[in-house]
């Protein structure tokens, strides 16, 4: 029997106008991590006047997106699209192509793909 794993952290930490989101998925996202995701960052944004957000994403264990959830990611840049300044993304080789497809949909961002945890930790806080 083939058991795959599935799971999702996220981290938020706030300090004034600036928010630094974590997101670790492993397995293959679906449209109920969105489900998850989205109320976390709205009530993350709500009372910050514009915010600057600062992604950390460990793609380490990530297989990819249901389509749905590729859809809700797309509609989630559209909504903060503008707010996103860097967008790291840690992971490995074959991470590379699902990588540039993520920073399309984040387009006012930088984003930077690493295989080192702490050299995307690093640009981040530059």
């Amino acid at each position: 029997m083939n058991v795959s794993k599935h799971g999702l952290s996220i981290g938020i930490e706030r300090v004034s106008s600036e928010i630094f989101l974590s997101l670790k998925a492993v397995g293959k996202l679906t449209h109920e991590d969105y489900e998850i995701i989205t109320p976390l960052i709205d009530a993350a944004l709500a009372e910050v006047k514009e915010p600057k957000i600062k992604v950390l994403v460990d793609g380490t264990e990530m297989e990819g997106w249901e389509l749905r959830a590729a859809w809700d990611d797309f509609k989630l840049g559209l909504k903060y699209g503008r707010e996103f300044e860097k967008i790291a993304i840690y992971g490995n080789k074959n991470w590379q192509e699902i990588a540039a497809k993520v920073g399309a949909w984040f387009t006012s961002g930088e984003v930077k793909y690493f295989e080192n945890y702490d050299d995307a930790l690093a640009w981040l806080n530059e």
